[in-house]
Protein backbone atom coordinates (compact mmCIF):
# COMPACT_ATOMS: atom_id res chain seq x y z
CA UNK A 1 0.00 0.00 0.00
CA UNK A 2 1.75 3.18 -0.94
CA UNK A 3 1.03 6.94 -1.53
CA UNK A 4 -2.90 7.99 1.00
CA UNK A 5 -4.00 11.29 1.22
CA UNK A 6 -5.22 12.04 5.08
CA UNK A 7 -7.95 14.92 4.86
CA UNK A 8 -8.38 16.47 8.37
CA UNK A 9 -11.75 18.68 8.34
CA UNK A 10 -11.46 21.12 10.80
CA UNK A 11 -13.27 23.90 12.12
CA UNK A 12 -11.72 26.73 10.28
CA UNK A 13 -9.08 25.22 7.97
CA UNK A 14 -9.15 21.49 6.07
CA UNK A 15 -5.93 20.42 5.46
CA UNK A 16 -4.69 17.10 3.26
CA UNK A 17 -1.38 15.82 3.19
CA UNK A 18 0.19 12.71 1.11
CA UNK A 19 2.12 9.84 3.01
CA UNK A 20 4.32 7.51 1.70
CA UNK A 21 4.58 4.12 3.36
CA UNK A 22 7.01 5.03 6.12
CA UNK A 23 4.75 7.68 7.02
CA UNK A 24 6.79 10.63 5.17
CA UNK A 25 4.48 13.54 4.00
CA UNK A 26 5.24 14.19 0.14
CA UNK A 27 2.74 17.12 -0.16
CA UNK A 28 -0.08 19.00 1.39
CA UNK A 29 -2.57 21.80 1.01
CA UNK A 30 -4.66 24.20 3.19
CA UNK A 31 -7.75 26.07 2.96
CA UNK A 32 -9.45 27.96 5.10
CA UNK A 33 -13.32 27.23 5.90
CA UNK A 34 -15.92 30.09 6.63
CA UNK A 35 -17.06 29.70 10.04
CA UNK A 36 -20.65 32.36 10.70
CA UNK A 37 -20.69 33.67 14.24
CA UNK A 38 -23.90 34.67 15.09
CA UNK A 39 -25.65 36.31 17.67
CA UNK A 40 -27.20 33.98 20.83
CA UNK A 41 -23.43 32.26 20.69
CA UNK A 42 -24.58 30.38 17.47
CA UNK A 43 -21.94 28.78 15.79
CA UNK A 44 -22.93 27.42 12.11
CA UNK A 45 -20.95 26.29 8.86
CA UNK A 46 -22.04 24.92 5.14
CA UNK A 47 -21.66 21.53 4.56
CA UNK A 48 -21.24 22.51 0.70
CA UNK A 49 -18.37 25.19 1.75
CA UNK A 50 -16.34 22.64 3.95
CA UNK A 51 -17.02 19.53 0.73
CA UNK A 52 -15.83 22.30 -1.61
CA UNK A 53 -12.85 22.40 0.39
CA UNK A 54 -12.35 18.91 0.55
CA UNK A 55 -12.33 18.39 -3.27
CA UNK A 56 -9.91 21.67 -3.54
CA UNK A 57 -7.25 20.52 -1.35
CA UNK A 58 -7.24 16.84 -2.76
CA UNK A 59 -7.51 17.88 -6.21
CA UNK A 60 -3.73 19.95 -5.32
CA UNK A 61 -2.23 17.11 -3.55
CA UNK A 62 -2.72 14.55 -6.19
CA UNK A 63 -1.79 17.44 -8.44
CA UNK A 64 1.60 17.59 -6.88
CA UNK A 65 2.83 13.96 -6.00
CA UNK A 66 2.24 13.17 -9.72
CA UNK A 67 0.73 9.67 -9.47
CA UNK A 68 -2.67 8.21 -8.22
CA UNK A 69 -2.84 7.68 -4.54
CA UNK A 70 -3.68 4.30 -3.17
CA UNK A 71 -6.88 5.65 -1.24
CA UNK A 72 -8.35 8.71 0.66
CA UNK A 73 -8.59 8.61 4.47
CA UNK A 74 -10.97 11.29 6.62
CA UNK A 75 -11.13 12.56 10.05
CA UNK A 76 -11.54 15.88 11.39
CA UNK A 77 -13.30 17.61 14.07
CA UNK A 78 -16.42 16.11 16.29
CA UNK A 79 -19.46 17.28 17.75
CA UNK A 80 -21.83 19.47 16.88
CA UNK A 81 -24.54 18.58 14.61
CA UNK A 82 -24.86 17.83 10.57
CA UNK A 83 -28.03 17.18 9.64
CA UNK A 84 -29.00 15.63 6.66
CA UNK A 85 -31.38 13.68 4.41
CA UNK A 86 -31.66 10.51 2.17
CA UNK A 87 -29.08 11.79 -0.44
CA UNK A 88 -26.68 13.39 2.08
CA UNK A 89 -27.73 17.14 1.48
CA UNK A 90 -27.72 19.40 4.22
CA UNK A 91 -31.34 20.44 5.77
CA UNK A 92 -30.32 23.50 7.64
CA UNK A 93 -26.86 24.81 8.46
CA UNK A 94 -24.71 22.29 10.39
CA UNK A 95 -24.23 23.01 14.03
CA UNK A 96 -20.76 23.74 15.29
CA UNK A 97 -19.21 22.05 18.71
CA UNK A 98 -18.37 25.91 19.55
CA UNK A 99 -22.28 26.55 19.48
CA UNK A 100 -23.77 27.96 22.41
CA UNK A 101 -27.74 28.07 21.90
CA UNK A 102 -28.35 25.50 24.40
CA UNK A 103 -25.99 26.78 26.94
CA UNK A 104 -29.28 27.63 29.41
CA UNK A 105 -30.54 24.03 28.82
CA UNK A 106 -27.63 21.81 29.92
CA UNK A 107 -27.50 24.46 32.57
CA UNK A 108 -30.36 23.02 33.67
CA UNK A 109 -29.92 19.87 32.93
CA UNK A 110 -26.89 20.13 35.07
CA UNK A 111 -29.18 21.07 37.84
CA UNK A 112 -31.42 18.63 37.22
CA UNK A 113 -29.93 15.20 37.45
CA UNK A 114 -30.55 14.77 33.64
CA UNK A 115 -26.31 14.48 32.51
CA UNK A 116 -26.14 12.56 35.40
CA UNK A 117 -28.56 10.31 34.26
CA UNK A 118 -26.80 9.86 30.72
CA UNK A 119 -23.59 9.67 32.28
CA UNK A 120 -24.23 6.41 34.61
CA UNK A 121 -24.88 4.55 31.05
CA UNK A 122 -22.51 6.16 28.92
CA UNK A 123 -19.48 7.69 30.88
CA UNK A 124 -19.53 10.87 28.31
CA UNK A 125 -21.10 13.96 30.22
CA UNK A 126 -22.33 16.63 27.83
CA UNK A 127 -21.96 20.34 26.56
CA UNK A 128 -24.08 22.64 24.43
CA UNK A 129 -22.55 21.80 21.28
CA UNK A 130 -23.22 18.11 21.11
CA UNK A 131 -25.44 15.68 20.29
CA UNK A 132 -28.25 15.74 23.56
CA UNK A 133 -28.95 19.11 24.02
CA UNK A 134 -29.30 20.55 20.20
CA UNK A 135 -31.42 17.72 19.08
CA UNK A 136 -33.45 19.07 22.11
CA UNK A 137 -33.38 22.37 21.14
CA UNK A 138 -34.16 22.18 17.74
CA UNK A 139 -36.91 19.62 18.75
CA UNK A 140 -38.36 22.65 20.65
CA UNK A 141 -37.10 24.98 18.08
CA UNK A 142 -37.04 24.08 14.76
CA UNK A 143 -38.85 20.77 14.79
CA UNK A 144 -39.50 20.86 10.69
CA UNK A 145 -35.78 20.47 10.49
CA UNK A 146 -35.46 17.33 12.00
CA UNK A 147 -38.49 16.45 10.31
CA UNK A 148 -36.84 16.85 7.07
CA UNK A 149 -33.50 14.92 8.34
CA UNK A 150 -32.85 11.42 7.55
CA UNK A 151 -29.01 11.68 9.04
CA UNK A 152 -28.06 13.23 12.65
CA UNK A 153 -24.67 12.67 11.85
CA UNK A 154 -21.37 14.83 12.24
CA UNK A 155 -18.72 16.60 10.23
CA UNK A 156 -16.71 13.40 8.96
CA UNK A 157 -19.64 11.12 8.03
CA UNK A 158 -21.32 13.94 5.93
CA UNK A 159 -18.25 14.69 3.88
CA UNK A 160 -18.19 10.46 4.10
CA UNK A 161 -21.59 10.42 2.36
CA UNK A 162 -20.91 13.42 -0.35
CA UNK A 163 -18.00 11.55 -1.40
CA UNK A 164 -19.13 7.94 -1.10
CA UNK A 165 -23.60 7.73 -1.10
CA UNK A 166 -22.80 5.92 2.27
CA UNK A 167 -23.44 6.53 5.60
CA UNK A 168 -20.55 5.85 8.14
CA UNK A 169 -20.29 6.62 11.50
CA UNK A 170 -16.91 6.29 13.38
CA UNK A 171 -17.85 4.77 16.75
CA UNK A 172 -15.40 7.44 18.22
CA UNK A 173 -18.06 10.26 16.67
CA UNK A 174 -20.94 8.09 17.85
CA UNK A 175 -19.64 8.19 21.61
CA UNK A 176 -21.27 11.74 22.94
CA UNK A 177 -23.18 11.87 24.75
CA UNK A 178 -25.76 8.73 23.60
CA UNK A 179 -23.31 5.17 22.86
CA UNK A 180 -22.61 2.79 25.58
CA UNK A 181 -18.49 2.57 24.85
CA UNK A 182 -18.41 -1.27 25.92
CA UNK A 183 -21.10 -2.35 23.71
CA UNK A 184 -21.05 0.19 21.03
CA UNK A 185 -24.89 0.66 21.20
CA UNK A 186 -26.46 3.56 21.82
CA UNK A 187 -27.92 3.64 25.32
CA UNK A 188 -31.58 3.96 25.09
CA UNK A 189 -31.15 5.17 28.88
CA UNK A 190 -29.66 8.40 27.42
CA UNK A 191 -31.78 9.13 24.50
CA UNK A 192 -34.47 8.82 27.19
CA UNK A 193 -32.79 11.39 29.46
CA UNK A 194 -32.43 14.23 26.82
CA UNK A 195 -35.89 13.44 25.66
CA UNK A 196 -34.88 12.61 22.32
CA UNK A 197 -35.81 8.95 22.23
CA UNK A 198 -38.29 9.53 19.43
CA UNK A 199 -35.55 10.93 17.29
CA UNK A 200 -33.45 7.90 17.28
CA UNK A 201 -33.77 7.09 13.95
CA UNK A 202 -31.88 10.04 12.39
CA UNK A 203 -28.96 8.21 14.79
CA UNK A 204 -26.57 5.47 12.74
CA UNK A 205 -24.99 2.87 13.77
CA UNK A 206 -21.36 2.89 14.19
CA UNK A 207 -19.76 1.18 11.48
CA UNK A 208 -17.35 -2.06 12.26
CA UNK A 209 -13.84 -1.17 12.34
CA UNK A 210 -11.83 -1.13 9.10
CA UNK A 211 -14.91 -0.71 7.14
CA UNK A 212 -13.61 0.80 3.79
CA UNK A 213 -15.50 3.08 1.55
CA UNK A 214 -15.29 3.77 -2.15
CA UNK A 215 -15.51 7.39 -4.20
CA UNK A 216 -19.03 7.24 -6.66
CA UNK A 217 -19.15 9.17 -9.49
CA UNK A 218 -20.00 12.03 -7.54
CA UNK A 219 -17.26 11.67 -5.07
CA UNK A 220 -14.75 10.90 -7.97
CA UNK A 221 -15.75 13.86 -9.75
CA UNK A 222 -15.66 16.63 -6.66
CA UNK A 223 -11.59 14.86 -5.82
CA UNK A 224 -10.71 14.66 -9.66
CA UNK A 225 -9.62 10.57 -8.70
CA UNK A 226 -10.96 7.23 -10.09
CA UNK A 227 -14.51 6.22 -9.12
CA UNK A 228 -14.41 2.90 -6.80
CA UNK A 229 -10.91 4.19 -4.85
CA UNK A 230 -10.93 3.36 -1.22
CA UNK A 231 -11.79 5.91 1.15
CA UNK A 232 -11.83 5.19 5.11
CA UNK A 233 -13.49 7.51 7.01
CA UNK A 234 -12.63 8.20 11.15
CA UNK A 235 -11.96 7.76 13.59
CA UNK A 236 -12.57 12.57 13.89
CA UNK A 237 -9.42 14.26 14.41
CA UNK A 238 -9.20 13.31 19.22
CA UNK A 239 -8.49 9.73 18.43
CA UNK A 240 -6.91 10.05 15.16
CA UNK A 241 -4.25 12.49 16.69
CA UNK A 242 -3.75 10.18 19.54
CA UNK A 243 -2.66 7.58 16.60
CA UNK A 244 -0.76 10.10 14.71
CA UNK A 245 1.31 11.27 17.92
CA UNK A 246 2.15 7.45 18.38
CA UNK A 247 -0.05 6.77 21.42
CA UNK A 248 0.51 3.41 21.85
CA UNK A 249 0.25 1.56 25.35
CA UNK A 250 -2.02 2.12 28.13
CA UNK A 251 -1.52 5.17 29.98
CA UNK A 252 -0.16 7.19 27.53
CA UNK A 253 -1.22 10.00 26.78
CA UNK A 254 -1.72 13.02 24.40
CA UNK A 255 -1.96 16.56 24.75
CA UNK A 256 -3.63 18.87 21.60
CA UNK A 257 -2.66 22.43 22.23
CA UNK A 258 -4.97 23.31 19.33
CA UNK A 259 -8.43 25.31 19.21
CA UNK A 260 -9.61 22.82 21.67
CA UNK A 261 -7.21 21.61 24.30
CA UNK A 262 -8.14 17.83 24.49
CA UNK A 263 -6.43 15.93 26.94
CA UNK A 264 -6.79 11.85 26.16
CA UNK A 265 -4.79 8.67 27.78
CA UNK A 266 -5.08 5.33 26.44
CA UNK A 267 -6.78 2.80 28.76
CA UNK A 268 -7.65 -1.05 28.55
CA UNK A 269 -11.01 -0.45 30.56
CA UNK A 270 -13.80 1.16 30.83
CA UNK A 271 -15.07 2.57 34.39
CA UNK A 272 -18.94 3.99 34.42
CA UNK A 273 -18.11 5.56 37.95
CA UNK A 274 -21.64 7.21 38.95
CA UNK A 275 -19.99 9.48 41.48
CA UNK A 276 -17.55 10.86 39.34
CA UNK A 277 -18.44 14.52 37.83
CA UNK A 278 -20.17 13.92 34.52
CA UNK A 279 -17.63 15.30 32.47
CA UNK A 280 -15.19 13.68 29.03
CA UNK A 281 -16.30 10.39 27.16
CA UNK A 282 -14.58 7.13 26.91
CA UNK A 283 -13.50 7.12 23.01
CA UNK A 284 -14.36 4.16 21.12
CA UNK A 285 -11.17 3.63 18.92
CA UNK A 286 -10.49 1.25 15.92
CA UNK A 287 -9.34 -1.79 18.88
CA UNK A 288 -12.13 -3.31 20.22
CA UNK A 289 -10.21 -3.69 23.81
CA UNK A 290 -8.89 0.09 23.62
CA UNK A 291 -10.42 3.12 24.75
CA UNK A 292 -9.05 6.61 24.73
CA UNK A 293 -10.74 8.64 28.21
CA UNK A 294 -10.67 11.72 26.45
CA UNK A 295 -11.25 15.42 28.11
CA UNK A 296 -11.50 18.04 25.66
CA UNK A 297 -11.43 21.13 27.26
CA UNK A 298 -12.79 24.24 25.40
CA UNK A 299 -9.54 26.42 26.23
CA UNK A 300 -6.90 26.45 23.82
CA UNK A 301 -5.09 28.61 21.74
CA UNK A 302 -8.11 30.39 21.15
CA UNK A 303 -7.59 32.05 24.61
CA UNK A 304 -3.74 32.72 23.62
CA UNK A 305 -5.61 34.53 20.40
CA UNK A 306 -7.25 36.40 22.38
CA UNK A 307 -5.10 37.68 25.24
CA UNK A 308 -2.81 38.62 21.62
CA UNK A 309 -5.38 40.42 20.44
CA UNK A 310 -6.09 42.25 23.73
CA UNK A 311 -2.20 43.69 23.90
CA UNK A 312 -2.29 43.87 20.54
CA UNK A 313 0.04 41.08 19.26
CA UNK A 314 0.27 38.26 17.10
CA UNK A 315 0.99 34.80 16.88
CA UNK A 316 4.22 35.87 15.58
CA UNK A 317 5.42 37.81 18.71
CA UNK A 318 4.63 34.43 21.00
CA UNK A 319 8.34 33.62 21.87
CA UNK A 320 9.28 36.66 22.07
CA UNK A 321 6.64 37.62 24.90
CA UNK A 322 7.12 34.34 26.62
CA UNK A 323 10.94 35.11 26.89
CA UNK A 324 9.97 38.89 28.07
CA UNK A 325 7.91 37.57 31.27
CA UNK A 326 9.33 35.38 33.34
CA UNK A 327 8.01 32.28 35.27
CA UNK A 328 4.95 33.20 37.38
CA UNK A 329 4.31 36.30 35.31
CA UNK A 330 5.06 38.52 38.22
CA UNK A 331 2.47 37.61 40.09
CA UNK A 332 -0.45 37.91 36.81
CA UNK A 333 -2.79 35.01 36.73
CA UNK A 334 -5.69 33.87 34.59
CA UNK A 335 -8.46 31.54 34.32
CA UNK A 336 -8.65 30.64 30.52
CA UNK A 337 -12.18 29.91 29.88
CA UNK A 338 -13.51 32.30 27.08
CA UNK A 339 -16.00 30.52 25.30
CA UNK A 340 -19.40 31.62 25.04
CA UNK A 341 -20.30 27.90 25.55
CA UNK A 342 -18.28 27.88 29.34
CA UNK A 343 -16.27 24.36 29.63
CA UNK A 344 -16.81 20.88 28.91
CA UNK A 345 -13.83 18.96 30.27
CA UNK A 346 -12.75 18.04 32.82
CA UNK A 347 -15.84 19.32 34.52
CA UNK A 348 -19.16 20.97 32.44
CA UNK A 349 -19.92 24.30 33.30
CA UNK A 350 -22.08 26.14 30.64
CA UNK A 351 -21.65 29.97 32.56
CA UNK A 352 -17.86 29.58 33.18
CA UNK A 353 -15.98 32.68 32.28
CA UNK A 354 -12.70 33.45 31.96
CA UNK A 355 -10.67 36.51 34.46
CA UNK A 356 -6.98 37.92 34.31
CA UNK A 357 -6.03 38.70 37.84
CA UNK A 358 -3.18 39.65 40.28
CA UNK A 359 -3.08 42.75 38.29
CA UNK A 360 -0.22 46.00 38.91
CA UNK A 361 0.81 48.92 37.44
CA UNK A 362 3.93 46.79 36.71
CA UNK A 363 2.39 44.11 35.06
CA UNK A 364 3.05 44.16 31.18
CA UNK A 365 1.31 43.07 28.36
CA UNK A 366 4.25 40.05 27.97
CA UNK A 367 3.22 39.05 31.70
CA UNK A 368 -0.69 38.88 30.39
CA UNK A 369 0.37 36.57 27.47
CA UNK A 370 2.39 34.48 29.91
CA UNK A 371 -0.26 34.29 32.25
CA UNK A 372 -2.73 33.07 29.71
CA UNK A 373 -0.49 30.14 28.62
CA UNK A 374 -0.05 28.76 32.21
CA UNK A 375 -3.39 28.60 32.99
CA UNK A 376 -4.04 27.10 30.37
CA UNK A 377 -0.89 24.22 31.64
CA UNK A 378 -2.85 24.14 34.51
CA UNK A 379 -6.39 23.75 32.60
CA UNK A 380 -4.33 20.80 30.51
CA UNK A 381 -2.81 19.29 33.74
CA UNK A 382 -6.27 19.23 35.55
CA UNK A 383 -7.93 17.33 32.70
CA UNK A 384 -4.69 14.89 32.08
CA UNK A 385 -4.73 14.09 36.25
CA UNK A 386 -8.62 13.27 35.60
CA UNK A 387 -8.14 11.50 32.64
CA UNK A 388 -5.35 9.03 34.93
CA UNK A 389 -2.25 9.86 32.83
CA UNK A 390 0.44 7.36 33.94
CA UNK A 391 2.73 7.11 31.09
CA UNK A 392 4.87 9.09 28.54
CA UNK A 393 2.84 12.03 26.91
CA UNK A 394 2.76 13.45 23.45
CA UNK A 395 2.22 16.98 22.58
CA UNK A 396 0.90 18.23 19.60
CA UNK A 397 -1.74 20.84 17.69
CA UNK A 398 -1.03 24.28 16.31
CA UNK A 399 0.73 25.68 19.66
CA UNK A 400 3.88 23.40 19.21
CA UNK A 401 5.03 25.69 16.57
CA UNK A 402 6.02 27.92 19.96
CA UNK A 403 9.38 26.66 20.79
CA UNK A 404 9.10 28.90 23.89
CA UNK A 405 5.32 27.65 24.51
CA UNK A 406 6.74 23.99 24.17
CA UNK A 407 8.62 24.66 27.39
CA UNK A 408 6.12 26.16 29.40
CA UNK A 409 4.01 23.64 28.60
CA UNK A 410 6.75 21.21 29.92
CA UNK A 411 7.28 23.09 33.09
CA UNK A 412 4.27 23.46 33.90
CA UNK A 413 2.71 19.71 33.69
CA UNK A 414 5.87 19.27 35.32
CA UNK A 415 7.20 15.67 33.31
CA UNK A 416 8.76 15.48 29.71
CA UNK A 417 6.56 15.87 26.41
CA UNK A 418 7.20 14.10 23.47
CA UNK A 419 6.65 16.45 20.17
CA UNK A 420 6.09 14.62 17.15
CA UNK A 421 8.09 15.66 13.93
CA UNK A 422 5.17 15.28 11.75
CA UNK A 423 3.05 18.12 12.42
CA UNK A 424 -0.14 17.14 10.66
CA UNK A 425 -0.40 14.08 13.83
CA UNK A 426 -4.42 14.20 12.83
CA UNK A 427 -4.23 13.11 9.26
CA UNK A 428 -1.05 10.86 10.09
CA UNK A 429 -3.26 9.27 12.49
CA UNK A 430 -6.32 8.70 10.56
CA UNK A 431 -3.82 7.66 7.23
CA UNK A 432 -2.10 5.11 9.39
CA UNK A 433 -5.96 3.47 10.41
CA UNK A 434 -6.55 3.63 6.72
CA UNK A 435 -3.39 1.74 6.36
CA UNK A 436 -4.76 -1.13 9.15
CA UNK A 437 -7.88 -1.16 7.55
CA UNK A 438 -6.57 -2.12 3.74
CA UNK A 439 -4.31 -4.45 5.01
CA UNK A 440 -4.78 -6.52 8.48
CA UNK A 441 -1.08 -7.44 8.85
CA UNK A 442 0.17 -3.46 9.15
CA UNK A 443 1.85 -2.24 12.12
CA UNK A 444 2.23 1.41 12.86
CA UNK A 445 5.12 2.42 14.26
CA UNK A 446 5.57 5.24 17.05
CA UNK A 447 7.53 7.96 14.17
CA UNK A 448 10.14 10.65 14.64
CA UNK A 449 9.61 12.95 17.58
CA UNK A 450 11.93 15.10 20.10
CA UNK A 451 11.55 15.58 23.84
CA UNK A 452 11.27 18.73 25.72
CA UNK A 453 12.22 18.57 29.35
CA UNK A 454 10.64 20.00 32.57
CA UNK A 455 13.47 22.47 34.64
CA UNK A 456 13.76 21.20 37.89
CA UNK A 457 14.37 24.94 39.57
CA UNK A 458 10.72 25.69 38.60
CA UNK A 459 9.00 22.80 39.43
CA UNK A 460 8.41 24.42 43.57
CA UNK A 461 7.06 27.41 41.25
CA UNK A 462 4.23 25.39 39.34
CA UNK A 463 3.35 23.23 41.71
CA UNK A 464 2.40 25.75 43.81
CA UNK A 465 0.92 28.01 41.01
CA UNK A 466 -0.96 24.32 40.19
CA UNK A 467 -2.51 24.28 43.45
CA UNK A 468 -3.24 27.96 43.42
CA UNK A 469 -5.17 27.69 40.14
CA UNK A 470 -7.34 24.71 41.35
CA UNK A 471 -8.12 26.80 44.81
CA UNK A 472 -9.24 29.74 42.51
CA UNK A 473 -11.27 27.72 39.98
CA UNK A 474 -13.35 26.13 43.15
CA UNK A 475 -14.05 29.44 44.22
CA UNK A 476 -15.02 30.66 40.81
CA UNK A 477 -16.91 27.44 39.93
CA UNK A 478 -19.22 28.52 43.03
CA UNK A 479 -19.42 32.07 41.70
CA UNK A 480 -20.57 30.63 38.21
CA UNK A 481 -23.20 27.98 40.48
CA UNK A 482 -21.73 25.15 39.45
CA UNK A 483 -21.11 22.23 41.60
CA UNK A 484 -17.10 22.69 42.51
CA UNK A 485 -15.01 19.65 43.75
Amino acid sequence: MGTIIGVDIGTSVTKAVAFDEEGGARAAAVRRSHVAMLSGGRVEQDLDDVVAGVGEVVREVAGAIGGMPDAVALTGQGDGLWLRDERGRPVRPAISWMDARAAELVTRWLADGTVGAAYAHTGSGMFPGCHGPLLHWLQEHEPEALDRAAVAGYCVDAVAQHLTGRVCLDASDATLPFLDPRTRRYAPEALAACGVEGRAELLPAPAAPGTVLGLDGRGAGLLGLPEGLPVVAGPYDLPACAIGSGVREVGDGVLILGTTLASQVLTDRVDLDPAAEPAGMWLCTPDPGRWLRAMPAMVGTAALEWVLALVGATTADVDALLTESPPGARGARALPFLSEAGERAPFVEPSARGRLDGLSLATGRADAVRAVCEAIGYAARHCLDTAGLSGTLALCGGGTRSVMWARLMADVLGRPVRIPSEEQVGALGVVTVARASLDPGYRATQGRHRVVEPRADLRALYEDGYARYRAELTTARAGWGGRAR
